[in-house]
């Protein structure tokens, strides 16, 4: 890929015009596209009219000018992503808002990992999986579609349900984590999440989402609840209040990743499973840079030998780790097996 040099070569430009009984033209030029860490500019031009008061340059609504009508900014600051750039001018008695963006890739190509199969267990057949977790020995699994969604603690080595709770058949379940001995629990369309007693499976509350627009994938770090929503964007919640905080998006050095499903944080890293590519996809969670992908097709190949999967449904989603003892569990929608596997770098 070719990259443009800064403030010559490179630059979009958006020009936008004032009503005529003001005769004020403006343009905005930015950095199209650039690498992280790399510098980009931004660079407000008046073109028609009496001079302006003052204008305020934006990058994702955060100021980054104070009298200038040029600046170039660290990319480092924002991350990967495509990201909103916007100028406020202001003249007498009125305002101008314009608009363009800046597209930051990430630097590096991912790294590309291959995987052994340590064990294979049983898993249900029947389970639309959509959340997986490992806690004290034991699987932790949510189910989805309306109707059949449901919360099950499950023996490892027989597949065997422990305890199971079913969610109201007007949801559709998604991915879930375990959080201060609370099971978070999210819904699809709904934008809605519920919230339960890690021991008795007892619901203790709810929330919604409100910025998102879909619930996916869950995880969570030491202080925030970590959220996927089908798209190239990772959200970060309170953890306490469930309120969405911030977002981050996802690339690799060529374009985003969208279709982002179930997550589990694995070594500070995010693992996702990218929905539809039988993928796992790792993810700094600061930057939002890809790092690694691991396609494991072929483990729905194995599966699929001793069942017959919908090829565009039953796929891989589930994502378990045991801390404890480095261990890697995944499994599919409706598949009979669940893999433990080790990823190995290419």
């Amino acid at each position: 890929m070719r990259f443009y040099k800064l403030l010559t070569l490179g630059l979009t430009t958006l020009l936008v015009t004032s009503c005529s009984e003001t005769n004020y033209k403006f343009k905005l030029n930015t950095t199209k596209k650039t690498t992280l860490g790399k510098k980009a500019a931004i660079k407000f031009e008046q073109l028609k009219g009496e001079q302006i008061d003052s204008v305020q340059l934006y990058v994702n609504n955060k100021r980054v000018n104070t009298n200038e009508t040029s600046v170039t900014i660290n990319t480092a600051d924002f991350g990967v992503g495509k990201h909103a750039v916007t100028a406020l001018a202001f003249y007498p008695n009125k305002s101008k808002k314009i608009n363009n963006s800046i597209e930051v890739l990430a630097k590096e190509a991912p790294a590309v990992y291959s995987y052994k199969i340590v064990n294979i267990y049983p898993h249900d057949k029947g389970a639309y999986t959509q959340g997986l977790e490992y806690k004290n020995g034991y699987l932790y699994e949510s189910t989805g579609r309306n109707g059949e969604s449901t919360l099950r603690k499950v023996e490892l080595k027989t597949g065997e349900v422990l305890q199971k709770v079913d969610l109201d058949k007007k949801y559709f379940g998604e991915g879930m984590t375990i959080f201060n001995n609370k099971i978070y629990w999210l819904t699809w369309h709904a934008r809605k999440g519920f919230i339960y007693d890690f021991e008795t499976f007892k619901q203790l509350g709810s929330f919604n989402y409100t910025n998102s627009n879909q619930g996916w994938g869950l995880t969570h770090n030491n202080s925030e609840l970590i959220k996927t929503d089908g798209s190239n964007k990772i959200w970060f919640l309170d953890a306490n209040t469930q309120e969405e905080k911030r977002s981050i998006q996802v690339y690799t050095n060529k374009y985003p990743v969208d279709n982002l499903n179930e997550i589990e944080l694995i070594n500070g890293k995010v693992f996702a499973n990218k929905w539809q590519q039988n993928s796992i996809v790792i993810i700094n969670p600061e930057t939002g840079v890809v790092e690694g992908v691991a396609n494991l097709n072929g483990l729905r190949d194995i599966v699929a030998k001793d069942q017959t999967l919908e090829p565009q449904d039953d796929v891989l989603n589930g994502i378990a780790y045991d801390a404890e003892n480095n261990r890697l569990f995944v499994t599919g929608k409706h598949w009979g097996k669940l893999f433990e596997i080790e990823l190995i770098k290419q």
